[in-house]
């Protein structure tokens, strides 16, 4: 990963609004891959608890956050080896088909680069202004003609880290 791509370096669909546990197992798959994750920025209006610090892997991560200078869609994790990484937060309530829209819009290096709750605002516009809740099929998310497949793909409960080429 890198952050030449713009706003966005892709996206992380937590499982929970428990930040302590979801940084842990982000940073987890992270630091084999991409380096040693050494700190993390968040935005509290979604997190009801920010922890100082979260165990990963043998070793703690700080945590700060920042309530007028980061977007509340998204995180930022830093590395001193390998740079920092954007990541659209995708809320953990939101449905499959949803999601999967989010975070192949924020993964797509290809288009022009936007900011994470622009990404947000455009999927609440675009598709009946409910997030969630929605327990539709991904082929039946998929009205404005993008390929099925791959919104199922990013969907996959399993995968939930979506990053950038």
């Amino acid at each position: 990963m890198s952050t030449s791509r713009g706003p966005l370096d892709g996206a992380w669909w937590p499982r929970s609004r428990d930040l302590a546990d979801e940084l842990s197992a982000l940073a987890e798959v992270l630091d084999p891959l991409f380096g040693r994750v050494t700190r993390v920025a968040v935005n509290p209006t979604y997190w009801p608890v920010i922890p100082s610090r979260v165990p990963v892997n043998g070793h703690g991560v700080r945590i700060g956050w920042f309530t007028t200078e980061l977007d509340p869609h998204k995180i930022l994790l830093m590395s001193h080896t390998t740079g920092s990484w954007n990541l659209l937060v995708v809320p953990p309530e939101i449905s499959a088909p949803a999601a999967a829209r989010l975070m192949a819009a924020a993964s797509d290096s290809s288009g022009p680069p936007t900011t994470a709750s622009a990404l947000m605002a455009a999927e609440l516009v675009l598709h009946t202004g409910s997030m969630a809740g929605r327990d539709q099929d991904s082929e039946e998310a998929c009205e404005d003609g993008d390929d099925a497949s791959s919104y199922r793909a990013a969907a996959t409960r399993p995968s939930r880290l979506i990053t950038a080429e």
